[in-house]
C-alpha cells in the first residue's frame, strides 16, 4: 500500500489527481486558467465535489480556452447558470468572463501567464518538508502577494487561500508530507521542471 497525504481518501478520482497532479509543475496556461477556474469554484466546498464535475466544466467552457469564455454572450453566461452539471452558484459562474479577459491581459503583458505566475516563486518550486499535515499552512506570504496582485489585475475569487491552494495545486509550492510516496519523487525539482515544461509545451503545440 503506497503512503499518501492524510487528505486524500481512497475514492478512485481523489487518488488518481493526488497521484498525478497535485504539487506536479505546471507551465501550460489553458491547464492553468482551467486550475484558477476550479480552485475558485471550490471555495466554501470540497475539492472532490468540483472533481466531480471537473469533465461537466471543460465541456461547457470550451475545454478551459480563456479566449472563448472572455466572449462568453449573456445568454450563455445563463445557459451556465442553468446547466445541472456546474456549481451553480451566481457569482462564481458571473465571474468566469471577466477573469477569463484578465487572464488575457496577463498573457499579453507577460508573454504567458505561467511566466507572470511563476514569477512569483522566482521561477523554481518552493520545496517544503513537512511532517504532518496540520503542519501544512492554508496561506503564506507568497500567497498574499499573489492575492494582492491578481485582486489589482480584476481577477475575482483569488483571495490568499484560494490562491495558496492554486499555488499548491500547480507545483509552485511542493507540499506533499515526507511521509507520502510523492514527496521523494517531487523534491527532485529541477530535473522535473525542464521535462515538465518540454512536455507540457509540446502537448500544448498539438492541441
Amino acid at each position: 500500500m503506497l503512503q499518501r497525504c492524510a487528505w486524500c481518501t481512497n475514492d478512485p478520482l481523489y487518488l488518481d489527481y493526488h497521484d498525478h497532479e497535485w504539487g506536479v509543475p505546471l507551465y501550460d496556461d489553458r491547464r492553468l486558467f482551467e486550475l484558477l477556474i476550479l480552485e475558485g469554484t471550490q471555495a466554501g466546498l470540497s475539492w472532490l465535489t468540483v472533481l466531480r464535475k471537473r469533465e461537466n466544466y471543460r465541456l461547457a467552457l470550451e475545454r478551459f480556452e480563456p479566449a472563448r469564455v472572455a466572449k462568453f454572450s449573456d445568454a450563455q453566461v445563463q445557459a451556465l447558470l442553468d446547466n445541472p452539471g456546474l456549481i451553480r452558484n451566481k457569482r462564481k459562474i458571473e465571474a468566469l468572463r471577466p477573469n477569463a479577459r484578465v487572464f488575457l491581459s496577463v498573457q499579453e503583458a507577460f508573454g504567458r501567464f505561467a511566466d507572470y505566475l511563476w514569477g512569483f516563486v522566482d521561477g523554481e518550486p518552493i520545496i517544503n518538508h513537512w511532517r504532518y499535515q496540520l503542519e501544512v499552512p492554508i496561506s503564506t506570504a507568497h500567497s498574499d502577494t499573489l492575492s494582492k496582485d491578481m485582486k489589482a489585475r480584476g481577477f475575482q475569487f483569488v483571495g490568499s487561500i484560494i490562491c495558496y491552494a492554486y499555488m499548491q495545486a500547480a507545483g509552485l509550492i511542493m507540499d506533499h508530507t515526507t511521509d507520502c510516496f510523492r514527496h521523494p519523487q517531487l523534491t527532485q525539482a529541477d530535473d522535473h521542471r525542464i521535462t515538465t515544461d518540454l512536455a507540457q509545451r509540446k502537448a500544448g503545440q498539438s492541441e
